[in-house]
């Protein structure tokens, strides 16, 4: 695979997207052997270390960290929620897009946080989520229509 850094990494985003996770690690290590570091191809990198290789809690401990360095880098959060998903860590893994969202565009992001869609809040706040009045009474008034 020829080409200048920037070339590599978005070769390694269009193989991640095609499902090529292999090839799309490879390009991801070439283009930081290439271009030097950047947050968001280290981001990539681990992300693809998790789902390639198994390591899902050093992954998710790596992005935190990367997290922390370059919070401004829209990439880390995006992979750091898909990780948090993959662990069934959802209510991180949301706050974490929203995050993301916030530093720059992310179409990916967006269509997760669609998908993943949002709960409407307790009918009664000061009882759980869970309580049998809270299930009950969110079922009722949805069918009145009123929710």
């Amino acid at each position: 695979m020829n080409g200048s850094s920037g070339e590599l990494f978005q070769r390694g985003i269009e193989l991640l997207e095609k499902g090529d996770c292999l090839s799309a690690l490879s390009a991801f290590e070439k283009s930081l052997a290439t271009n030097g570091y950047t947050a968001a191809c280290q981001s990539y990198i681990s992300f693809l270390k998790a789902t390639e290789r198994g390591q899902l809690n050093a992954a998710i401990s790596e992005l935190e960290d990367l997290a922390g360095k370059a919070p401004d880098e829209p990439a880390v959060y995006l992979n750091l929620g898909k990780l948090y998903l993959k662990a069934g860590r959802k209510s991180q893994a949301i706050e974490t897009f929203r995050k993301g969202l916030g530093c720059g565009k992310m179409p990916e992001a967006i269509r997760v946080l669609e998908q993943l869609g949002t709960r409407k809040p307790p009918v009664f706040r000061f009882l759980s989520r869970d309580h049998f009045l809270n299930k009950y009474s969110g079922k009722l008034l949805k069918k009145l229509g009123l929710r």
